[in-house]
């Protein structure tokens, strides 16, 4: 599970696993986690998040879309 960015106390990964589903990102924060469909982003789901959280990972989401899909065609191509 290649970790492929660590930022405001987010940890994002893939599983390499989960090749033949479309683009996502897993992350972690504190006993938080959610997984986030890449292409549209969309929070597919989460567990032990607030709102606010989500909202702020939305955001690092969109920042840093393409870099996550990057990361995820490098992985599993």
């Amino acid at each position: 599970m290649p970790t492929v960015l660590r930022i405001d106390g987010y940890r994002f990964f893939f599983f390499s696993n989960e090749g033949r589903e479309p683009p996502h990102i897993h992350l972690e924060c504190g006993d938080g986690y959610a997984k986030i469909w890449l292409d549209p982003i969309e929070l597919a789901y989460s567990t032990g998040l607030t709102t606010r959280q989500l909202l702020k990972i939305r955001i690092l989401v969109t920042q840093y879309q393409a870099f996550l899909k990057a990361s995820w065609y490098d992985h599993f191509n």
